[in-house]
């Protein structure tokens, strides 16, 4: 094996790792968008919503 294919391998191996990496940030990236609309579209429902329990119902104390 000559040192060309040796650095051929080795930038090969390194755009793997780095397109790998961008995939996993894409990811990320797509799901906090799809949590952010999934809150904006339930705020208004939820504003609506009576609430179920008021602060008075608590039962524990923090001191």
């Amino acid at each position: 094996m000559t040192g060309i294919e040796a650095d051929v391998r080795e930038i090969k191996e390194s755009i793997r790792m780095l397109t790998e990496k961008i995939d996993e940030l894409l990811h990320e990236r797509e799901t906090a968008a799809m949590m952010k609309l999934s809150e904006r579209s339930l705020s208004a429902f939820l504003e609506e919503e009576p609430d179920l329990y008021a602060v008075r119902d608590l039962k524990v104390v923090y001191r």
